[in-house]
């Protein structure tokens, strides 16, 4: 069968060449159960988890049949231009030109899921369990959170660790996230670090442990699609979220409705979505995706087919020097003048410079850049370019970081594709 570079088949692919065993895998009921009671199993959070809501005439449904939902792609619901990379689970990333807002809209936010979402996400009966090494281990509904801590609400970045995978040559496996496996929204919650204050830490803890509810993509009962964590000194800064909001309405069901940690400027699976848990270890977490090579690259340059001992690779944390363009559209028309914007990051730094060659990089040109108007979100830039003749060009844009670290033009592979910063061109065709 037809398989991504995860192992899991594609929706459309999977149907086309093998209906009858399409149909029956992923329609099928869980062991004791008919076909009728197959929502109450695998089948429920295959189908819900893509359709958002179950069929009720699915004893109907023709073999073979794929639901038109997915073949309009409208498991991208509220979504706008997304681009669906993978149906299941579903990722999609916002084509660089969607990205131009200064704050990402809940419609252009990026999709990355693991797993299956969760069928109900019905905030009112939601919980959070904070326990571990806690003095006081406790159990948040949603309005407890909100009745017990300071709300704030705040801009912050989340990219996935494997932005930029598809320009890896040889490729590398993976979801072929482009550069739109990224955004910018404004988040509302409570600071992680008032909650763990509440319950205390122990002085043993040191790493956090996150559960969340959504289901593993074989529908197995307890099996975990994610589970990651990070060090406490991280979770105890000010701009870690636990959020129940995006853009002043709800979170998007697909970016974790109806709760979900927010870590900006590290790799985007730290930030647990549908989150139920946080349990303090005394270790670094070793949930699923959290050993192995997963969101881990080499200690030191490798080269396509070097074999890397598991212990060589070391955590993905922060994410790299950054920048992208969002105007104009790549391999569109301009006119002899044009400003060139887009926005720039640095994990947990800032960026102190964005500078644009439409030479090839034989010059550079300052950018406007903007502070970031709070800690945890992206810098806006902008120049205006003046071509010097018809033709052919490319805008290139490199970000320098508050360190001095600047965005290189490639960067060396890595077995999983992460962290891939290079330089974001932009064609153009000057009349």
């Amino acid at each position: 069968m037809p398989e991504d570079s995860h192992g899991n088949k594609g929706l459309y692919a999977w149907f086309a060449e093998n209906p009858d065993e399409a149909h029956r895998q992923f329609f099928k009921p869980a062991p004791g159960l008919s076909r009728r009671g197959f929502f109450a199993g695998a089948g429920l959070a295959a189908a819900g988890g893509l359709l958002g809501m179950t069929i009720p005439f699915y004893a109907n449904m023709p073999r073979g049949l794929v639901p038109a939902a997915f073949a309009d792609e409208d498991v991208l619901v509220g979504k706008d231009g997304l681009t669906l990379l993978n149906d299941r689970p579903i990722n999609a990333e916002t084509p660089a030109h969607l990205l131009d807002d200064a704050i990402t809209p809940t419609a252009r936010h990026f999709i990355r899921n693991n797993g299956l979402p969760p069928e109900d996400v019905d905030a009112d009966g939601w919980t959070l369990t904070v326990d571990g090494l806690v003095e006081n281990p406790a159990t948040f509904t949603v309005a407890d959170l909100q009745a017990q801590f300071e709300v704030v609400t705040t801009a912050l970045t989340i990219e996935c660790g494997g932005n930029g995978r598809a320009f890896f040559d040889p490729p590398a496996k993976g979801n072929q996230w482009t550069v739109g496996a990224v955004g910018c929204s404004e988040w509302t919650g409570v600071r992680l670090a008032d909650v763990l204050k509440k319950v205390g830490p122990k002085a043993d803890a040191v790493y956090t442990a996150h559960y969340g509810a959504d289901t593993h993509l074989s529908g197995k009962e307890g099996k975990l699609a994610l589970s990651r964590g990070v060090p406490i000194a991280k979770v105890m800064t000010d701009n870690v979220l636990i959020a129940f909001a995006m853009n002043g309405g709800p979170l998007h069901r697909q970016n974790g409705a109806p709760l979900r940690l927010v870590v900006p400027g590290w790799t985007g699976s730290c930030s647990q979505k549908w989150l139920t848990r946080i349990r303090l270890r005394d270790r670094v977490h070793d949930g699923p995706k959290m050993t192995g090579k997963s969101y881990r690259v080499p200690r030191y340059p490798v080269a396509p087919g070097d074999e890397v001992p598991k212990e060589d690779f070391e955590i993905v944390e922060r994410m790299p020097v950054k920048s992208l363009v969002t105007f104009p559209k790549n391999a569109s028309a301009a006119g002899r003048e044009v400003e060139v914007r887009g926005h720039a990051w640095s994990g947990d730094r800032t960026v102190s410079a964005v500078d644009l060659s439409i030479d090839f990089g034989a010059t550079w040109l300052a950018a406007a850049l903007d502070e970031p108007v709070n800690p945890g979100a992206w810098q806006n830039w902008r120049h205006t370019v003046s071509f010097p003749e018809a033709g052919y060009y490319e805008v290139w844009a490199r970000a320098t970081d508050s360190r001095g670290v600047m965005q290189p033009f490639a960067i060396s592979w890595n077995p999983k594709g992460y962290l891939n910063n290079s330089m974001h061109r932009v064609a153009l065709r000057v009349a």
